[in-house]
């Protein structure tokens, strides 16, 4: 249909009184060109995370990655979201932003290799009420700091400003990961038994899970987040609660590779060992955990004593300081220790279920230092 005049019902359109000021979307508090601005800051730190696969730069409609460079003859695509939790209000409170993004990158690629993959690439959502440069680019920086510890390239993401959703100083936070493993090297396998043994690899700390417990234990305490920490005096209650997810990605990939052994992994996180590791474990098995095979770290002890938790409230809310679960095989128990190289332990074997839970708990926590 031609356009044609739309005239008032009573006639022409009134005109705009000329004392009724413009306003433009800067006025409404999103500001375009602070956002073509922190483009611009993050282009130079996605280039930097660039891997195999690739096709293109940041600044298209999606990310591009060739699948067939990567060498893969039969894949299958793992794909994984997550967030960082009420760590990141942690984040905010401190000003502390430079390892929040690590944290991110972790949440997802650790769930990504325990399927045996190999995170190839990453998205991330970023959005706040008013855009701060300052802390957009520190966070995305951290961000692509995981992505090259993972392996794994920064594609993409979102950016949004979105006046009145959020409190001033706030924003939040999501990662998307994508990987592939050749399907016949999928994880878990389907020959975990009973007899298998349980490894575990330290955590760094406290990783993203249970901070809403842990702020409600500080502020219980007393503390601010730039006190001493009582466990750890040589830094503050905050730097060392935000010490970054550790990213086990290289050295697990490496381990499969090497030994061929690995038959299932587990990333502890949410729910800590007492759900997750049956989540990788035939319905007719056990785990069967060893309390006294590893220490509890001082953070997880302070925070036991003070809010008087009960050890099976620990064991489900914490990693109590494992962050990641490898069972093998009893006669390759020693050279899949040996391929890790570092203090991986030893903690539980696999036994039959029976009509018990899907995991049992021997001994108590053999307690470090205070």
């Amino acid at each position: 249909m031609p356009h044609r005049s739309f005239l008032h019902p009573s006639g022409p359109v009134p005109a705009t009184p000329k004392d009724k000021a413009k306003v433009t979307y800067r006025d409404a508090g999103v500001d375009i060109d602070t956002g073509n601005a922190l483009v611009e800051a993050i282009g130079p730190l996605a280039a930097s995370t660039r891997r195999t696969g690739v096709l293109g730069a940041l600044g298209g409609f999606g990310g591009l990655f060739d699948l067939k460079a990567c060498g893969f003859t039969d894949p299958v695509l793992v794909a994984a979201t997550d967030g960082v939790g009420t760590k990141l209000k942690l984040a905010i409170e401190t000003g502390i932003h430079d390892g929040i993004g690590l944290d991110l990158v972790a949440m997802n690629v650790n769930d990504i290799v325990v399927q045996g993959a190999e995170p190839l690439f990453f998205l991330d959502y970023f959005a706040a009420g008013k855009l701060d440069l300052g802390v957009a680019t520190a966070v995305v920086g951290s961000i692509a700091k995981g992505c090259k510890e993972a392996g794994c390239a920064l594609i993409g993401g979102e950016t949004a400003e979105m006046p009145g959703l959020y409190a001033p100083g706030d924003y939040d936070l999501a990662g998307f990961a994508v990987g592939a493993v050749e399907r016949d090297q999928l994880l878990p396998r389907n020959d975990i038994a009973a007899g298998d043994v349980i490894l575990a690899l330290p955590s760094s700390g406290v990783h993203a899970n249970g901070f809403s417990l842990v702020r409600r234990i500080v502020e219980g305490a007393g503390l601010r987040w730039n006190d001493p920490a009582p466990f750890a005096r040589e830094a503050t209650l905050g730097e060392v609660l935000l010490t970054p997810t550790r990213i086990y990605v290289r050295q697990i990939l490496e381990t499969i590779r090497r030994t061929g052994a690995v038959k299932a992994l587990a990333h502890i996180t949410g729910g800590g060992l007492t759900d997750n590791i049956p989540r990788v474990l035939p319905q007719a098995l056990a785990a069967e955990i060893d309390l006294a095979a590893f220490a509890l770290p001082p953070v997880f002890a302070w925070l036991m004593r003070e809010a008087r938790l009960a050890q099976d409230e620990m064991l489900r809310t914490f990693n109590c300081g494992i962050g990641m679960i490898l069972i093998v095989g009893p006669q390759d128990a020693e050279r899949v220790l040996q391929a890790l190289d570092e203090d991986a332990k030893m903690i539980g074997t696999i036994g039959e279920r029976g009509r018990g839970a899907p995991i049992r708990y021997a001994g108590a926590f053999a307690r470090s230092a205070l």
